[in-house]
């Protein structure tokens, strides 16, 4: 095994999980600047109104994505299997 699989390795690796969070933290991104805008309409400014919508869109994200999420996750483990069957 070569330096250049090794790093297309890596590559594939931080893009897998460039897709696995990102629909995630773009969500929590979304809602929390909502609630910024809101907070700066309305002037109320309270923790608890940035921490728990978030945290409820994060777990709703999560149950959206969870099918794509395990399909990335799946094709790249299997990727890594064979790879790893060619060279053993």
């Amino acid at each position: 095994m070569n330096e250049a699989a090794i790093l297309e390795i890596g590559q594939n690796g931080i893009w897998v999980v460039l897709q696995l969070a990102g629909p995630i933290m773009l969500s929590g991104l979304l809602i929390g600047l909502l609630i910024a805008l809101f907070q700066a309409l309305t002037t109320i400014q309270e923790m608890t109104l940035t921490f728990v919508p978030k945290i409820l869109v994060i777990f709703a994200a999560m149950i959206f994505f969870l099918p794509f999420m395990m399909t990335t996750l799946k094709e790249f483990t299997q990727q890594l299997y064979s790879l790893i069957v060619t060279l053993g």
